[in-house]
């Protein structure tokens, strides 16, 4: 109730993020830890799609400061609920794909994951019969759609010691996404301050502008058709 009572008159249009990767790279310790500032040391497996909310302040200082409640729809990397993850690719405005740094099978996922969620947000109304989506995903089709990606390689302080570094992801060259690399079971990794925080709300910032973006033009082509 405390919580309402304070945002209730702050808080601007709810934005939707979709956490996208492998079963078991870490999507909900991740989200645990940007969402409650702690690590999530022995998470449970995520069955359909598990949503949390995290406070985001857009603009601050300035005369457009917006309070935003940003939702992170956690969906289950289990293949086999594959056929029944399009419900959950509906009127997003961002994603966050995760991979395991010590697994480049994960990584090399990331492709087909977005090819997933592009080939799903292509069916109208989802009128079909959905399938998943095996082929990665079209560059093309995703510029055009101008999707903000976050790019987050978990598990960071698996690597090993012998001049491995994180690597820079040609993924997040092609989407133009920005990337990180953390310690899930470390809070620090996402201090203030640091390259990943500073990264982390860079990346939200475009998932808001992409969401006013998009309601300033359905606004004007509400407009428009009225005067038709």
């Amino acid at each position: 109730m405390a919580f309402r009572a304070k945002f209730r008159d702050q808080i601007h249009d709810r934005i939707k993020v979709l956490v996208l990767g492998d079963s078991g790279v870490g999507k909900s310790c991740f989200v645990h830890l940007i969402c409650k500032y702690n690590s999530w040391s022995k998470p449970s497996w995520t069955i359909g799609c598990s949503i949390e909310v995290i406070l985001h302040e857009f603009n601050e200082g300035t005369p457009n400061h917006k309070t935003c409640l940003i939702e992170l729809w956690d969906v289950g990397g289990y293949k086999g609920h594959s056929a029944a993850r399009h419900l959950f690719y509906q009127s997003y405005h961002g994603i966050i794909l995760i991979h395991d740094l010590t697994n480049c099978k994960s990584y090399l996922n990331l492709r087909k994951w977005l090819g997933e969620v592009l080939s799903a947000s292509d069916l109208l109304n989802f009128k079909d019969h959905f399938t998943p989506s095996t082929e990665e995903f079209d560059i093309e089709l995703f510029v055009g759609k101008n999707i903000p990606v976050l790019i987050v390689g978990t598990k960071k302080d698996l690597m090993g010691s012998e001049g491995n570094k994180p690597r820079v992801s040609t993924l997040a060259e092609e989407c133009g996404a920005l990337e990180i690399q953390i310690n899930g079971l470390d809070p620090r990794c996402i201090a203030p301050a640091t390259n990943n925080a500073v990264n982390l709300s860079r990346f939200f910032d475009k998932v808001i502008e992409k969401r006013y973006t998009l309601s300033d033009k359905i606004r004007r082509n509400r407009i428009d058709d009225r005067f038709k």
